[in-house]
This record gives C-alpha cells, sequence and structure tokens, in this order.
C-alpha cells in the first residue's frame, strides 16, 4: 500500500503543480474579463444614482479600508471634501466582449473627477496601469508618472511629482527607460531618502512607475509569447517549470516616488470601486452615531476655551457630505462647506 502510494506520489512533479497553478491564473483572468462586461450595465446605472449626491465619493474614501486610508492626508482629505466628483474605474484594453484574445483585465484605469478648487487646474487625473510580462518571468503592474498642474505653492507631494515625470521625460528622451546616470535619476533618489508615498500624501500615488524596473509594451508581448511556448514544451514533459524570479532591483526602487502604487491601485479597483456603495452607507451610519459624540465635544471645547483658547476645529470628515442630516438623510439641498478631516495621529 506504502509503495502505491509512493509511486503514485512520484508520478506528479512540481512543475507540474506549478502549471496546473498557472492555468488556475488564466482561469481567474477570464473571470475578470467576463464581469467587466456583465457589470458595466450595472456601473453605470449606479453613477447616475450617486451623481446626485453631494459628497458621494469623499464620503467613501472617508470609510475607505486601511490600505487606501493609510496614504490619505488631513491635506488629501480637505481636497477631497470640497471638489471630488466622481471615481471611476475602467478596464480600458477590454474593447472586445467577442473577442477574447483582446487586450488584459488585469490593465486599469482609475479616473478621478475634480471640480474647479484652489490646488490644481486639471479637472481629470487619470491614472492608467498595463500588465506586463517581463523577460525575467516577472509579472505585475506599470504605469507612468501623471503631471498635476498645481497651482503656485500647493504641491503637497514635497517634489516627487515633479521630480518622477523629470526621470520619466529624460529616460524617454535618451531611449533607455533603465538609463541612470543622469541628474534627473540623482535628484529622485535623493528626494526619495526623505519623502516617499507615506508621509507626503495620496497625490504622490500619480508618480508611481513600477515597483521594480518598468517593463515596454514590446519586451512584454515577447515575454508572453515566450511564456506559451515555454508552457506548451512543459506539458509535453520538453522542459522544466516556469523560470525563477531575479532579485529585486534595488536601485530601481531609491527612485520610485510611491513604493506601494500597484497595490493600492488593485486595492482601489479590486475593493473600493465596487464596495463604494457599501463604504458610504457605513459612512452614514457612523455620521448618525458620533453625532451625539460631536455634542458633547462641541460642549467640552466650550467649557475648555476659557483656558485654553480655540485651536481650530477638528472634526470627522464623515460630517462633510453636503446633505447629512442629523438623521442620516441625504439633502442634495445642502449647500454648505464641508469641513476637515481630524489629523492623523
Amino acid at each position: 500500500m506504502s509503495d502505491a502510494m509512493d509511486d503514485a506520489q512520484e508520478m506528479v512533479t512540481y512543475e507540474e503543480l506549478a502549471n496546473l497553478e498557472c492555468e488556475f491564473d488564466d482561469l481567474d483572468v477570464e473571470i475578470i474579463r467576463k464581469q467587466y462586461f456583465l457589470s458595466k450595465p450595472l456601473y453605470a446605472k449606479r453613477k447616475a444614482a450617486v451623481a446626485k449626491i453631494d459628497g458621494f465619493w469623499p464620503l467613501v474614501l472617508e470609510e475607505s479600508p486601511q490600505e487606501i486610508d493609510r496614504y490619505i492626508q488631513p491635506s488629501d482629505s480637505e481636497i477631497f471634501a470640497s471638489s471630488l466628483k466622481s471615481i471611476e474605474v475602467d478596464r480600458f484594453e477590454l474593447t472586445s466582449e467577442s473577442d477574447d484574445t483582446v487586450g488584459d483585465p488585469r490593465s486599469v484605469s482609475i479616473k478621478f473627477e475634480f471640480s474647479e478648487n484652489e490646488w490644481f487646474s486639471d479637472r481629470v487625473l487619470e491614472k492608467r496601469f498595463w500588465w506586463r510580462r517581463a523577460s525575467d518571468g516577472w509579472t505585475g503592474l506599470v504605469s507612468e508618472p501623471v503631471n498635476v498642474s498645481w497651482r503656485k505653492g500647493k504641491d503637497p507631494t514635497k517634489g516627487l511629482m515633479d521630480g518622477a515625470v523629470k526621470l520619466w521625460q529624460a529616460r524617454k528622451q535618451n531611449g533607455d527607460m533603465q538609463k541612470r546616470d543622469l541628474p534627473e535619476f540623482d535628484h529622485m533618489a535623493k528626494i526619495t531618502q526623505t519623502w516617499n508615498g507615506d508621509n507626503t500624501s495620496f497625490f504622490t500615488w500619480f508618480a508611481f512607475v513600477s515597483s521594480r524596473r518598468w517593463v515596454s509594451q514590446e519586451e512584454s508581448s515577447a515575454a508572453v509569447q515566450a511564456e506559451k511556448e515555454r508552457r506548451k514544451r512543459a506539458s509535453q514533459g520538453l522542459e522544466d517549470g516556469p523560470t525563477q524570479l531575479p532579485e529585486d532591483d534595488q536601485l530601481e526602487k531609491q527612485v520610485e516616488a510611491h513604493e506601494d502604487g500597484d497595490t493600492l491601485a488593485t486595492i482601489l479597483a479590486e475593493d473600493l470601486w465596487p464596495g463604494a456603495i457599501k463604504y458610504f452607507t457605513q459612512a452614514q451610519e457612523a455620521a448618525v452615531l458620533s453625532d451625539e459624540e460631536f455634542e458633547e465635544d462641541d460642549e467640552d471645547e466650550d467649557e475648555d476655551e476659557d483656558e485654553s483658547g480655540n485651536e481650530g476645529e477638528l472634526v470627522d470628515l464623515r460630517k462633510l457630505a453636503q446633505g447629512v442630516d442629523s438623521d442620516g438623510i441625504v439633502d442634495a439641498s445642502n449647500g454648505g462647506q464641508p469641513p476637515r478631516k481630524k489629523r492623523k495621529a
């Protein structure tokens, strides 16, 4: 009995298991593709509905999971509260529902629409991420830095966005996206010693390029074809399993403005976007429950004013949604300015 079990175990190799795992990955990709087209009408319906609710998307961001909220500073909350109109996610490479060979459903664009504001002149900020495969076997999301037109003295990214854009442009002009003997590379490496996505602004995310070296469309297409051929040979027992990934490229990480930009994009697209109504509802419920607490805090502050003075109101961003009354009911006629989010500890 034991010999039979040993023989059965020997018949399955690690390479076969690895290739089976690749097939599961392929299935996941097809599920994303089909879900995208099936859900498009519902997302269009939701877009029309939430457009009638002032402060919907700022409230959604206020209730976002910790993986997103950790990057939203009080200054970002002020921008979102006063001018964010909508967020939209699109699988932009999927242009044909009938042809499953066109585009990769893991490529994604995340679009933020703003009203006129005092921080930047752009009305739409769109961040695109392409799913790529490198020649060494790495797979993941890469992007290009978005140049936000900040008004004078309003850039909260501490120069990271400007530095990322200039390095990107310098590399493109040189025809080498891995070129490092550039003053722009040295400048960016110096800035990131102090500033990063954690301690600057959510908007630093728009400067993200890649969690390692950047991968072009040409390299990715060739690598995808090579991987298909490798898997075909492996299924015939002619080749070993997937190639081993190389060590991380630490030099490229030194000039990345936001090291977790790809992870943040995934959470925005796969959690916040589909769960927007859930997060908005949670914010509404939390606003109702916290009304009495805020009233008590106001009374305490009034009692302490004579001793400590007024140090400025710190209120929860859940109060920002124009039209949320004490009963948690949306009133689109309320045109009051939303208050600022509490400063993070």
